[in-house]
């Protein structure tokens, strides 16, 4: 445990020193890309202090010339420094509220252009995703976790309706995530932090033309069968899928 406390203690120096550089750079030099990179920087540095290894699985299925909305199962706070870290190119994130209030770290989320999201406020939540919209229509993917709050048990929770609004209403593709692992790094109301190895299933993107909002709720299950399909043959059977043949590539920390 001590380890886990010495961990926590750098990690906030490490995130407060960030923040402030974020704000400072924004303020000098303005632009959401420069500092998005810089939040990457700060996820893998967080993932290198944690001894923490990634395995990414499918990270050509990854868009490169249109936006795309990002949906990843949900274990742990680690799935934030995975995804920051190891999903390719610029997004923005569609965070939960409460994030924001964090200070210097709310204040430097503002300024990277992520997207702050009020889900017990349906009018706030609408205006959230109109923001997200704009982001879309910009050129930029957002990133979320559709089942709104961390998994206690491993079992992947139901998927809120909001985002597939967004999709369906931009007409841009979901990328189903799953990330496996990250529930034993540091589970759910712990600050026990483990050392091992996670793993994050890219898989292709799913094609949104065709759905309305009526038949959302048929998008919304095909979503949620692939990434827990990915999540039951890894956790379950021992086998880790490789979307289109993709060859797993082994990263650890190292540089933004």
């Amino acid at each position: 445990m001590l380890r886990s406390v010495i961990i926590l203690i750098i990690g906030i120096a490490i995130t407060g020193y960030i923040s402030v550089c974020v704000i400072i750079f924004s303020l000098i030099s303005p632009g959401e890309n420069k500092i998005h990179r810089l939040a990457r920087l700060w996820a893998k540095i967080l993932l290198m202090l944690s001894n923490t290894r990634v395995e990414v699985i499918g990270e050509e299925n990854v868009l490169t010339a249109k936006p795309q909305i990002f949906m990843a199962n949900h274990q742990s706070d680690f799935d934030i420094l995975i995804v920051l870290g190891f999903i390719p190119g610029q997004f923005r994130w569609i965070a939960k509220k409460e994030l924001f209030k964090i200070p210097l770290f709310g204040t430097a989320m503002r300024n990277a252009g992520y997207i702050e999201i009020d889900r017990h406020q349906h009018d706030k939540a609408l205006k959230s995703l109109d923001i997200a919209a704009q982001k879309i229509r910009e050129g930029k993917s957002v990133m979320t976790f559709p089942e709104g709050t961390r998994s206690k048990d491993g079992k992947i929770k139901p998927f809120k309706q909001g985002m597939f609004h967004l999709a369906i209403k931009s007409g841009v593709p979901i990328i189903p995530i799953t990330i496996i692992g990250a529930g034993d790094i540091m589970p759910k109301r712990s600050l026990k932090i483990n050392p091992g190895k996670i793993t994050m299933i890219i898989d292709r993107p799913i094609d949104v033309n065709g759905y309305t909002i009526e038949n959302r709720a048929v998008l919304i299950e095909q979503v949620k069968n692939v990434i827990e399909k990915n999540y039951d043959r890894a956790t379950t059977v021992g086998i880790v899928p490789q979307p289109l043949a993709a060859k797993a590539i082994q990263l650890i920390p190292d540089k933004a």
